[in-house]
């Protein structure tokens, strides 16, 4: 399976999401690749605390390099071999693997793609799709060069066997929703942009769900003036009436949702159950991340959320 991770906007929470989901889908036992194609600024090694590539790997071959046809292999790190955190180091399933494929240090986002970049990105994710249960591609923000590489590479034969899904990460704020509509359904936006690369529109469309993070819970009102409360109250109605009936963003297309979550306001990283145990992070958002793995596995799932 192939899982492409999109979103309009920074900081929507995409990165560290995605992290999380690779994370809990290694802990089900499953053999998974994390490609880090977010090319101008490659966070995957810091959200997996990874020092010596939070900012991308430096001295060997990344994604950017790989793709540039700089080498005949990309670097790729056993990320409880290589985690600073010991608690990343111990927790791990017998049979699960999470493998990083790093980004660049000091990369930058391609000006454009050409035939050797798209049949390297091509060969990559088929590499991946034979050695790993899920490969995860955290792609950059926006309609960039990582979008179209990634339709190009998976509108070519040798990827049209391989399951593909792509979840597009948004807050739950007007701005997000309406720019997370844009980039899929927006001139030049994802279905735009496959179509153009060779993929059927009905056929991508119904490939995409929707991922809402960081969203408040309104029970949890401790603090709030009464008048607060109420103006909440309505903002979360009109929101959820706009993302179904104007923006095609409703509960039929929405994979699931995140929490709020005050270690993540302050430091992004993979929460562990230790971070639970500890009562520093809340079992709500470990459940959340565990509950998105599973239903991005589960075809009954994937095919009861439909946008028509």
């Amino acid at each position: 399976m192939l899982v492409f991770s999109a979103s309009d906007k920074g900081g929507t929470g995409r990165s560290v999401t995605s992290c999380n989901m690779a994370y809990q889908l290694s802990m089900e036992g499953l053999k998974v690749a994390y490609l880090d194609f977010d090319f101008g600024s490659p966070t995957a090694g810091a959200i997996f605390e990874i020092s010596r590539v939070d900012c991308g790997i430096g001295g060997d071959v990344g994604m950017h390099s790989y793709l540039l046809g700089e080498a005949g292999s990309a670097a790729r790190l056993s990320v409880r071999s290589e985690t600073d955190r010991p608690e990343l180091q111990h927790s791990r399933h017998p049979s699960g693997r999470l493998v990083l494929f790093p980004g660049d240090a000091g990369g930058a986002e391609f000006s454009g793609t050409d035939e050797t970049v798209t049949r390297r990105c091509t060969e990559l994710l088929a590499g991946c799709e034979d050695e790993f249960d899920v490969t995860m591609v955290d792609l950059s923000a926006g309609r960039s060069a990582a979008l179209t590489l990634a339709l190009q590479a998976t509108a070519r034969p040798q990827l049209a066997s391989a399951a593909v899904r792509w979840l597009v990460f948004h807050r739950w704020s007007r701005q997000h929703i309406v720019a997370a509509h844009g980039l899929v359904h927006g001139p030049h936006g994802l279905l735009d942009a496959g179509q153009e690369c060779g993929h059927h529109r009905g056929e991508l469309q119904d490939a995409v769900r929707y991922v809402r993070t960081a969203v408040p819970a309104l029970n949890q009102t401790e603090g709030l003036r009464p008048a607060q409360a109420a103006w909440l109250q309505i903002q979360d109605n009109t929101l959820t009436k706009a993302a179904a009936n104007r923006y095609q963003l409703g509960d039929t297309v929405m994979l699931g949702a995140t929490p709020v979550e005050p270690v993540l306001q302050w430091r992004e990283q993979v929460i562990l159950d230790d971070d639970v145990a500890a009562q520093i992070a809340n079992p709500e958002t470990v459940s959340a991340f565990r509950e998105l793995a599973a239903l991005l596995r589960s075809e009954a799932v994937w095919e009861s959320l439909r946008e028509w």
